[in-house]
């Protein structure tokens, strides 16, 4: 059995181990997406490989981070591990709208009042219209 670290790792691993995304699935997605380019070519599948040296940007809602590879990762351990694994030589760039991606989380959706079940007010005031409370056979 040899030692030796492979020369390559997949993409969609190497940004969970650098904590780019909270669960492999996210860094999956993200992959997905198009949301990832290295060396300037976007990323088709989540087993590309990423080798050190190469430059990977990775578009976050509205941020796009660019990074150059350091190592490889083994394991998904702290952050300061995973600092280790890349450098990042700019500051991260701000996207306008346009060019921002779409978030990876769906948001709560919001119910507008008087929509759907009734509120515990709106309960008490139909109790009161019917001369009962709202739980009692009319």
């Amino acid at each position: 059995m040899s030692t030796e670290k492979p020369a390559s790792e997949r993409i969609d691993k190497w940004l969970w181990f650098a904590r780019f995304g909270k669960t492999r699935a996210v860094a999956q997605k993200l992959v997905e997406r198009g949301q990832v380019t290295i060396n300037d070519a976007k990323v088709k599948k989540t087993s590309a490989s990423v080798r050190v040296g190469d430059r990977i940007d990775v578009v976050l809602e509205t941020v796009k981070r660019s990074v150059t590879v350091l190592a490889l990762g083994e394991r998904r351990g702290p952050a300061e591990e995973a600092r280790l694994l890349y450098n990042e030589p700019q500051p991260r760039e701000k996207l306008t709208s346009e060019h921002a991606a779409l978030p990876l989380y769906r948001p709560m959706l919001t119910r507008e009042k008087g929509a759907g079940r009734p509120t515990k007010k709106d309960r008490r005031a139909i109790g009161k219209e019917f001369g009962g409370r709202w739980d009692e056979e009319f």
